[in-house]
């Protein structure tokens, strides 16, 4: 079984309280023995985009960061560009919104490195042992470093149900040209009868896919390339995906993506997973998003699949019900999670390790039982 440690967090707890909780963890899973004097470490995040609220805020891992240069390590912050229009689609823009929202050096002591590139040309093609893929393209800057710690915040998913680490690695490790691999086989669909031709999925589209006849939409199928943003800026509920397969593919993929992404740096990377500000879609949507539960605390792991597992059970029982899957019906994000345990990515069995209470459990897909937390 992995070890998964976790950490309780109050709702809306402070800022110093949340960064006491995340280095409690490193502390605890014995993270700072990962690292070695001088070498490059690759610490992804998602900086969110413009307008966006619930992403890992700054102050949560400064303290984090000066662990790891602590080390002698040379922790750097990173992420890749998007394949949709928005702040973070070349590096001068996705650095400028890293900024605004307070990844800076100023305020966090590490440089902000974006992997991929000024326009997502700097990757190279790593071989995988996938069922769907023999290769994947990967950041250089991601692939190059020694070591790398994943920063995720749990979210629901417009096409993977659910983004946690192994969506984290997977898309923010890959070039938009890795991104569009796992797209590939993502077709939106519009319905005619809800279509208001407001044309702001055509003002969204990347690939000017869109055009607009006779009042309705109409998507060129040749050009689209599924990366769903035309769903995401419509309000109209007009254009949807026929869900004939796709999201299984997509996810299956993005597990053999996460696959490459960690394969040069065996025993050398760590999870550190964050189950707030939780909302319906991903700090890729330019809004201020309300939450679907309560903040509910922290994990952290050597083994993607086993904490994104774990995070997915105990949201489950927080919540009452699998939110997750009734606010994505047609997007089961186990889809992911089983995927990466059959291409060896990690395993879904776990030991919970409940640095709050003291408790260690042996569990298989389940969250430890206690009188007072519920948990």
């Amino acid at each position: 079984m992995s070890k998964v440690w976790f950490c309780r967090l109050e709702d809306m707890a402070a800022d110093a309280a949340v960064a006491e909780k995340v280095l409690l963890l490193y502390e605890t899973a014995g993270f700072p023995d990962m690292f070695e004097e001088g070498e490059y470490t690759a610490v992804k995040i998602h900086f969110g985009e413009e307008n966006n609220i619930g992403h890992i805020r700054p102050a949560w891992i400064r303290p984090l960061l000066e662990r790891i240069a602590a080390t002698g390590a040379k922790p750097f912050l990173t992420d890749t560009n998007t394949l949709y229009k928005g702040q973070r689609q070349n590096s001068v823009d996705h650095l400028m919104q890293a900024y605004r929202h307070g990844f800076s050096i100023e305020n966090l002591g590490v440089p902000v490195i974006i992997a991929d590139g000024l326009l997502s040309k700097n990757f190279s093609e790593i071989a995988v042992e996938g069922i769907h893929l023999k290769s994947v393209k990967i950041a250089n800057d991601i692939l190059h470093s020694e070591s790398m710690v994943v920063l995720s915040h749990v979210t629901g998913h417009i096409l993977s149900g659910m983004g946690a680490a192994i969506k984290n690695v997977a898309m923010g490790a890959a070039p938009r040209s890795g991104k569009q691999v796992q797209h590939a086989d993502v077709k939106p669909e519009v319905a005619a009868d809800k279509c208001r031709g407001c044309m702001s999925c055509m003002e969204w589209c990347p690939k000017d896919a869109i055009g607009l006849y006779d009042g309705v939409a109409r998507i060129d199928k040749e050009k689209c390339y599924g990366c769903a943003e035309c769903i995401a800026t419509c309000r109209h509920e007009a254009i949807n995906h026929s869900f004939r397969g796709t999201s299984r593919m997509l996810q299956e993929k993005m597990a053999e993506y996460a696959l490459g992404a960690v394969k040069n740096k065996q025993g050398k990377v760590c999870y550190i997973t964050f189950l707030t500000h939780i909302t319906r879609e991903c700090d890729c949507l330019n809004e201020a998003q309300d939450r679907i539960t309560r903040d509910i605390g922290i994990l952290a792991s050597y083994d993607p699949v086993a904490v994104d597992r774990a995070a997915a059970d105990i949201l489950k029982q927080e919540a009452g019900k699998d939110i997750l899957r009734e606010l994505w019906p047609d997007n089961d994000y186990n889809n992911q999670i089983s995927h990466a345990e059959k291409i060896g990515l990690g395993k879904t069995q776990y030991e919970i390790i409940n640095l709050a209470e003291g408790i260690s459990t042996d569990l298989s897909n389940s969250v430890t039982q206690d009188s007072d937390t519920g948990r």
